[in-house]
């Protein structure tokens, strides 16, 4: 095998493949945005050759068998497998996971110098996975060359977002981000997931009750994707369908009228409450209302805990954001 490609997800990992653009092609679909961080113990098993990692917890386990089989990757680490390519590209699109994993990648191979100098990185203008292996093979992002400031950035965000506060990554945001072109906007796009400072809910959460106001709204009408109402990008399928259940299913609700739930894997698998959940006409409750008016605060009535980075956010330790004037604001 000569040229390898990396990208965060599978859908473009197989148009990639489709457009013959590569030998192989390697989607790393690690979430990064939700939940807690790997440890430390699990970072370092995530790339290394496969032995004993739980489903998950290895960057070849969201690519198809026949695909490692066909390319002699089976159970490789990435430094490894990179020294036996001739060139490994990073194909990375703007959403805010997806330059998380460029940041663990960077930090990864910049202490690896011949895997660094296998390595460049095309950044993509949108989601990788909007796109088809006929857009794919007529794409041809520029090529951007690794050099060793670039890796020291991606080296200094990395460990900023996995900190115990978010105010190493919020510093980020006064630096100069130009050598890694995507991050100023996916700092801030981070930073507005917090809880507001008036109204305790992220960025995503309140676009949800904006397009819930006028009433009668599906489930599926606020949730994000390719041409949808809902144009923030920091949080996938699941999760955004764990924060509808989080204003919907909770001690004061914000949204009424959710049929079925959580959103998980055996509602999904359950034709008839899958159904149900699809037709439910949601409206906003009183807190809701007054929520989105910025009136109250979604944390007073109810339970908060929830990651941002490694960053653990309850009730009682809540960091937030000040949208209006770009501030972090510290728990009391």
């Amino acid at each position: 095998m000569t040229r390898l490609i990396l990208t965060t997800d599978s859908s473009s990992a197989g148009a990639l493949q489709c457009a013959g653009l590569a030998d192989v092609v390697i989607a790393i679909e690690r979430r990064l945005v939700w939940g807690p961080l790997p440890s430390e113990t699990e970072l370092a098993a995530f790339f290394a050759p496969r032995s004993m990692q739980r489903r998950g917890l290895h960057w070849l386990h969201d690519t198809p068998p026949w695909r490692l089989e066909m390319s002699a990757v089976k159970d490789r680490g990435l430094i490894e497998l990179l020294s036996e390519c001739e060139s490994a590209e990073l194909w990375i699109g703007p959403e805010p996971n997806a330059q998380l994993i460029l940041l663990w990648l960077l930090d990864l191979c910049g202490g690896e110098k011949e895997a660094a100098s296998k390595l460049v990185m095309r950044q993509l203008d949108g989601a990788a996975s909007d796109a088809g292996p006929e857009r794919f093979a007529k794409l041809n992002p520029p090529i951007v060359e690794l050099t060793q400031d670039r890796l020291e950035l991606a080296r200094r965000a990395w460990r900023a977002y996995r900190a115990s506060t978010p105010q190493a990554w919020f510093d980020l945001i006064d630096a100069d981000l130009s050598r890694l072109p995507r991050l100023q906007h996916c700092a801030l796009d981070l930073l507005e997931e917090l809880p507001g400072v008036t109204n305790g809910l992220g960025a995503t959460e309140m676009r949800i009750l904006q397009l819930i106001a006028p009433g009668e709204v599906h489930p599926f009408d606020v949730f994000p994707g390719h041409q949808k109402l809902n144009e923030r990008r920091a949080f996938d399928y699941w999760e955004v369908g764990a924060l509808l259940d989080g204003l919907a299913r909770c001690p004061v609700p914000a949204v009424s009228g959710l049929e079925e739930g959580p959103f998980t894997l055996a509602l999904h698998d359950d034709p008839l409450r899958y159904a149900r959940y699809k037709q439910s006409r949601l409206r906003l409750t009183d807190l809701g209302k007054a929520v989105l008016a910025g009136e109250e605060d979604f944390g007073g009535d109810n339970p908060i805990h929830r990651w941002w980075g490694a960053t653990e956010l309850t009730n009682a330790r809540l960091w937030r954001w000040d949208r209006e004037r770009r501030l972090l604001v510290a728990p009391d």
